[in-house]
């Protein structure tokens, strides 16, 4: 059955957060110190998030399930997990692409450590990987980063090409005076190394709680800044994906902008979220979870956990309200919520 929001949105997509560690600390995710991390005892096992999967594909058909952090491959025996993962089978009645098949299964990382994994998660059956770059200059990769890691970064996406994974994508956080002037770096940066890069605007989920609407840098200037160097052609519309994307003129390849301030898409949104601690989201913003973990641990049997699925769906957003008057930030930062 489709598990439908009040909308009329049909969910096809989970965000699973494998953990809330990291071995980074980006300035626009997490502070530098004084994380408070969940207790391993209260971070979903391996067998749980494989039970709440099983659940949303088998029962609700969702197709897609892209696991996060924090830095998901500080989690021990990742594989193990991807391999559970990748047994589901999505049912074969379902109007799906994947109808009869492994859910497309995707992973979001940093990259510094993906070398150590990235051929073992592959053959597990992980089909997509996306990394996070958001310069390419050393100094301001300490500066953004806390950590003096860009080279293990860069390796760590040559290592996903080797292993197998296409697309990989990167995902680059622009912000307005500290990186916006490397938009067509990172943009040539993409047509070289044949990877897609995905600029995201920069939103108020900083461990600071200092964003500001105007350090957002917006859809369009990121596109006419590429543009004007690597000229580009729109291409169509992106349904559910977050992304909008255009081709370079010259056969190059592709690049994506995610839009999340300035030309929300909430009204095409199919995703929710699973924090490490198994609180069920509907929205990355949303100020109200629903504790699937503590149900799980106190018995419920697959029909109540499915009915309280249900009945979070329906309480979906219609949007965010970013920059409007009755916006309120998450109290998580986004390393807790899961990215």
């Amino acid at each position: 059955m489709d598990l439908v929001d009040p909308f009329g949105r049909t969910i096809r997509d989970l965000r699973i957060s494998v953990t809330d560690r990291c071995n980074f600390r980006c300035t626009y995710c997490m502070p530098e110190e004084g994380m408070i991390w969940v207790p391993r005892s209260e971070v979903l096992t391996f067998e749980e998030i494989e039970r709440l999967a099983r659940i949303f594909v088998e029962r609700f058909e969702v197709d897609g399930l892209r696991l996060t952090g924090g830095e998901p491959t500080v989690r021990a025996h990742l594989p193990v997990l991807v391999g559970k993962l990748a047994a589901l089978r999505v049912p074969t009645h379902s109007a799906s692409p994947r109808a009869g098949h492994s859910p497309d299964l995707a992973l979001t990382t940093n990259g510094a450590t993906f070398r150590l994994v990235a051929h073992e998660l592959r053959q597990a059956g992980l089909d997509r990987v996306n990394v996070s770059l958001d310069t390419l200059r050393a100094d301001r990769f300490l500066q953004m980063t806390r950590r003096d890691e860009l080279v293990r970064v860069l390796d760590g996406i040559e290592a996903a090409k080797e292993a197998g994974f296409q697309p990989v994508k990167i995902n680059a956080v622009m912000q307005r005076g500290v990186n916006d002037d490397e938009i067509v770096d990172l943009a040539r940066f993409g047509r070289d190394h044949d990877v897609e890069v995905r600029f995201i605007e920069f939103m108020p989920l900083d461990a600071s709680g200092h964003w500001a609407s105007a350090d957002v840098v917006t859809q369009d200037e990121i596109v006419a800044a590429i543009d004007e160097v690597f000229p580009l052609e729109q291409m169509t519309s992106r349904g559910a994906a977050p992304a909008d994307r255009w081709r370079y003129l010259d056969g190059r390849g592709t690049v994506g902008v995610i839009p999340s301030v300035s030309k929300p898409f909430c009204g095409d949104c199919d995703r929710v979220r699973l924090t490490a601690d198994g609180q069920f989201r509907t929205c990355l913003f949303a100020t109200t979870e629903f504790d699937l973990l503590k149900m799980m641990r106190k018995g419920a049997d697959d029909n109540a956990v499915a009915a309280e699925i249900q009945r979070a769906v329906g309480t979906k957003w219609a949007g965010h309200q970013i920059n409007q008057v009755s916006f309120v930030r998450p109290k998580r930062t986004m390393s807790q919520i899961g990215g």
